[in-house]
């Protein structure tokens, strides 16, 4: 028998101590060493000192929140009476825009703005809104209008806290205007940006101004049930008009307060893609009957099954282009472990991805998420339904579609007895690039008026109008340039919607820097 050499043993964890040493010693190298964006503050040769909002452009923009352009989900049965009056209020607020712009409107509802430049040969851009809104639930259509309106301009701001509270501190159309704010369903989701743009142009043609190239404004009627007949025909006729934009700006992400995700400083992140959906219903046969004698697994135990299924074996996990730019820019500001991971993807990416999955909020950026919305069994207490119905929505990370979604679905619920119906289903969006005029005049932009905030591109999660435009352009952009709290944020067709005089001067100036910068 051979006897083992006094010392192996030792010999041999002392190379797995070095090999760990060594191992442990690169992954700080390339930590301390990786290319995080540097986010000190940012000097601009000029800095832009926005002007206070004039009480007329605070009336004008008050006005608008008061007429009550409500989208329902059968376009059919929208009321457009309020959409017929808010155009001509429009007209009626801006004459200046109306007289030196060509105006046109696109299937009734659909407006349309074209700002010739002097130069023609240059691609145009253009800048979106919508003005629809979503409905205000618990308010009946007579407490819309509430008679006086409460405008109290010169009055002291509020802090960004002082009305927290469940309900309306005013009724949701009544455009209140008080405590440097200004209320209503549609100051943020999306009238403010319309009046933003409107206000911005107003002023530029008050003081004679003209762009170098054409700009074009469209402003949909029913963003929030999809854009079939607002974005869509607006963009088709764009198209037909052989028109191509050199960029395409619409809402989408803003600057978040400081403390998202431990950052401690603001973040300005621009979406350059968003997420498609799908909504699938799953129709699942099962044994029915009387519920005194119900079977083992009747069709709503299935259904809750397959609930526990597809939740526990989602769709995976990926890290995209414009996600892996948010990490670059933003993990400078995060905690030592973060930059770890981030710094040594080549070992530690299922680490990163796990942590990034334990929230709600960086879960859906990346990875196609799942969310079961509806349920239905029987329609009595003491049925056991022979066919129950689950409806699930998923939001699709770019680089998947529909159809991987509906395989995914199929194969996991394989040993079923399903009939699977498409509610509604839309690809993700293309990634627009960042190595253009379209998007650096972003950063530029929000440097000036917001200094210290990281900038980054995103991923939008929610669906906007931009991707109907994806036809007429490869530069999509999106982003509000506006500065939201958690409170605020929560207010998007929540209750107590609100925006600043602040964040609507902020507005109306980004505006005006796009359309007179752009060429410079």
């Amino acid at each position: 028998m051979r006897r083992r050499k006094k010392g192996n043993g030792k010999e041999i964890f002392m190379v797995v101590c070095g090999a760990l040493l060594l191992l442990v010693a690169i992954l700080i190298i390339k930590t301390m060493t990786y290319s995080f964006r540097d986010n000190k503050v940012v000097q601009t040769d000029v800095p832009v000192n926005v002007p206070p909002v004039s009480e007329k452009s605070i009336k004008r923009f008050a006005g608008g929140i008061q007429i009550p352009t409500i989208s329902v989900e059968n376009y059919a049965e929208t009321d457009f009476q309020p959409f017929d009056r808010f155009k001509t209020y429009l007209e009626q607020s801006y004459p200046e825009v109306y007289d030196k712009l060509e105006t046109m409107v696109i299937n009734d509802y659909g407006l349309v703005f074209h700002w010739k430049g002097k130069n023609s040969q240059l691609d145009p851009i253009l800048l979106l809104s919508h003005y629809d809104v979503v409905p205000v639930d618990g308010y009946e259509e007579e407490q819309y209008f509430t008679g006086d309106t409460i405008f109290r301009f010169n009055e002291t701001p509020l802090s960004p806290i002082d009305s927290i509270q469940e309900g309306w501190t005013y009724p949701p159309f009544s455009g209140a205007v008080t405590g440097g704010r200004i209320y209503g369903r549609g100051t943020l989701d999306m009238k403010g940006m319309l009046f933003g743009i409107m206000e911005a142009a107003d002023a530029l043609l008050q003081e004679g101004f003209q762009p170098e190239r054409d700009i074009w404004f469209a402003f949909g009627q029913d963003e929030e049930n999809g854009g079939r007949q607002g974005a869509v025909r607006i963009a088709e006729y764009f198209k037909e008009r052989n028109l191509r934009f050199d960029a395409v700006y619409d809402e989408g992400s803003f600057v978040l307060a400081p403390g998202v995700g431990g950052i401690n400083k603001p973040m300005a992140l621009v979406g350059v893609g968003e997420k498609g959906f799908l909504t699938l219903r799953l129709s699942i046969r099962g044994l029915g009957g009387h519920s005194s004698m119900p079977p083992k697994r009747s069709s709503l135990v299935m259904a809750a099954e397959i609930i526990e299924k597809l939740n526990n074996n989602q769709m995976p996990a990926r890290i995209i282009s414009p996600i892996q730019s948010f990490l670059n820019n933003a993990g400078g500001e995060m905690g030592f472990a973060s930059r770890l991971a981030i710094a040594n993807q080549w070992l530690l990416r299922p680490v990163l991805l796990k942590t990034l999955g334990n929230s709600p909020a960086t879960n859906a950026l990346i990875r196609t998420t799942t969310a079961f919305t509806v349920i239905k069994g029987s329609d009595a207490n003491n049925v056991v339904s022979a066919v129950s119905e689950l409806t699930i929505n998923f939001r699709i990370l770019p680089g998947e579609q529909v159809e991987d979604v509906i395989r995914h679905v199929k194969e996991i619920c394989k040993e079923y007895d399903i009939e699977y119906e498409v509610v509604n289903a839309r690809e993700p969006s293309a990634i627009s690039p960042e190595d253009t005029r379209a998007f650096t005049i972003i950063e530029e932009n929000v440097r000036e008026l917001y200094p210290d905030a990281i900038f980054s591109s995103y991923i939008t999660i929610g669906g906007t109008d931009a991707y109907k435009y994806q036809i007429v352009s490869d530069h999509i952009y999106r982003f509000m340039p506006i500065y939201l709290n958690d409170y605020e944020q929560r207010t998007i067709h929540n209750e107590n919607e609100h925006i600043s005089f602040e964040n609507f001067g902020r507005m109306i100036q980004y505006f005006k820097l796009v359309m007179t910068h752009y060429d410079k």
